[in-house]
């Protein structure tokens, strides 16, 4: 959905779920400012029990003249009710009767629902204001300071003062958006309040610790996001603790933080773990979170859907210790040149002349610029030298190259490379904040080189620590193939199953 296709409607009401965050209040303003704009009548408003009554809420609403409303009666007969940050008739939001609706979200679906034709919901983004700033971007709307810093501070406490962030739109957003960082400053130091603070303590008085595989668990009461994160940063400061996962039960679902600091547990990867069917997470490698919507928890777990208002938080501990324990449990370590591989279903292969894309930074830019390449992947920073290759794999992953490797290794193709993909790689110039899209500057290549691997698909899940990144490791889910290189089994990786398939043939 484009939000120009909403401008045939002029009776707007901008909803977001009751008991608003930084990120509702954030996206909802985006929207009520740019159909104002275009001279519709727009109503910004929220519903629920309670009034916002957070100091740094209200701090935010009163500095930015944020003209949101609390109702609870009618919202008179719009011709549109856009819901942000939240779906149409989910447990978190109030319900209003409307002859058509829309929706901005950036939560999972539950299965089964219906989703109304106008809806642009993106459930892999770290929060609603990324998604609402970008659709902005595409209708060439300049947000003012105002504007700007109301979505900035909507992904900062969304993603926990960004050490949640994961996908690359939001890293986009955060690095391009100009804001007022004094009053960024300001809000983050009205963020806790005394009440918080005992939230805090009695949670760590709470604690729950496996010394086996060394994580705790602590549960706290409803509190703001970044108060979990708080707590898990400073239990993380335990010396027996490798792992922690901090939550807190909320009348629309469970929020979540976690935190590692060792190299056999990513944050990010257990976050998403811990979220998979029911929710979301993710962020970097030591710090990471996500949330889990009350709606997925009462279709995947019978004992939650069933118990009653009070029951539910108790019945979320059990549901959280069981996925701590399978994370563990159900994955392999395996560390190249210590770990011994069975050949034992292993197969032969030979890689497929794949074709593939690549782009010369130094056709388009000076030699000895600092850039960063931007995917799905993640970042990638490179100096552009006369033998730079930037390599672009089917799914949309990049690694750079050199030109006397890319030559022996591959063929160049005629025609132009159309990317297909969620996220289209970018550079970043670094000197400039300069943004380049790639798909103008790339070219298509085949693989000419024929390598070959022994592999057979996983069983389980594995942690593969490979012998060129030996603090990191890669991931492989059931399905995936584990393999190395023919004749030096210390070479091994992991091979995705959506690669593996288009890429390798059985010798």
């Amino acid at each position: 959905m484009k939000l120009s296709d909403l401008l045939s409607f002029n009776n707007i009401v901008i909803q977001c779920h009751d008991n608003p965050d930084a990120d509702a209040i954030g996206c909802g303003y985006a929207l009520y400012n740019y159909f104002s704009s275009k001279k519709k009548k727009v109503r910004f408003i929220y519903s629920g029990k309670n009034k916002i009554t957070k100091s740094n809420l209200v701090y935010l609403i009163d500095t930015l003249e944020i003209p949101i409303e609390f109702v609870t009666d009618s919202i008179g007969d719009p011709d549109l009710l856009l819901t942000c940050d939240c779906q149409y008739e989910e447990g978190n939001v109030t319900y209003f009767p409307a002859k058509c609706v829309a929706t901005i979200d950036h939560h999972q679906v539950a299965k089964g629902k219906k989703l109304p034709e106008l809806c642009e919901i993106r459930s892999g983004i770290g929060s609603c204001c990324t998604i609402v700033w970008d659709m902005l971007k595409k209708e060439g709307f300049q947000t003012d300071s105002n504007t700007s810093s109301a979505l900035y501070y909507g992904l900062f406490t969304d993603t926990n003062a960004l050490s949640e962030i994961s996908h690359p739109l939001d890293r986009d957003m955060m690095d391009e958006i100009y804001f007022d960082k004094s009053l960024i400053r300001r809000l983050n130091g009205m963020n806790i309040t005394l009440e918080e603070a005992k939230i805090a303590g009695i949670a760590l008085l709470g604690v729950e610790f496996h010394p086996e595989n060394r994580y705790a668990i602590l549960e706290a009461q409803p509190c703001d996001p970044n108060i979990l994160g708080l707590i898990s940063d400073f239990f993380l400061a335990v010396d027996t603790v490798d792992v922690c996962l901090v939550y807190s039960v909320l009348d629309y679902g469970v929020k979540f933080s976690v935190r590692s600091d060792t190299p056999e547990v990513r944050a990010d990867e257990l976050a998403a773990y811990i979220s998979k069917n029911i929710g979301s997470g993710g962020g970097h490698m030591d710090k990471a979170g996500g949330f889990i919507q009350s709606a997925l928890l009462e279709q995947f777990y019978k004992n939650y859907a069933q118990s009653g208002e009070r029951e539910r938080v108790a019945a979320v501990t059990p549901i959280l210790r069981e996925k701590m324990q399978n994370y563990y449990s159900n994955s392999d370590i395996i560390y190249a040149g210590k770990t011994k591989i069975s050949n034992r279903g292993m197969k032969e292969y030979e890689k497929l002349p794949v074709v593939q894309g690549y782009v010369i930074p130094s056709e388009f830019l000076e030699l000895g610029t600092h850039i960063l390449v931007r995917s799905m992947e993640g970042d990638l920073n490179l100096m552009v030298e006369e033998d730079t290759v930037v390599m672009i794999g089917i799914i949309g992953e990049v690694w750079p190259t050199k030109l006397s490797v890319f030559k022996k290794g591959y063929k160049k193709l005629k025609g132009k490379y159309n990317l297909k993909l969620e996220y289209t790689p970018t550079i970043r110039v670094i000197s400039s904040s300069e943004t380049i899209e790639l798909e103008p500057y790339a070219h298509m290549c085949v693989s000419t080189a024929t390598s070959h691997i022994m592999a057979k698909p996983l069983k389980k899940e594995a942690k593969v620590f490979t012998k060129w990144h030996k603090n990191e490791y890669l991931k492989g889910d059931p399905g995936d193939y584990i393999a190395y290189k023919l004749g030096d089994p210390d070479d091994i990786y992991i091979i995705g199953k959506d690669i593996f398939a288009g890429s390798y043939k059985p010798v």
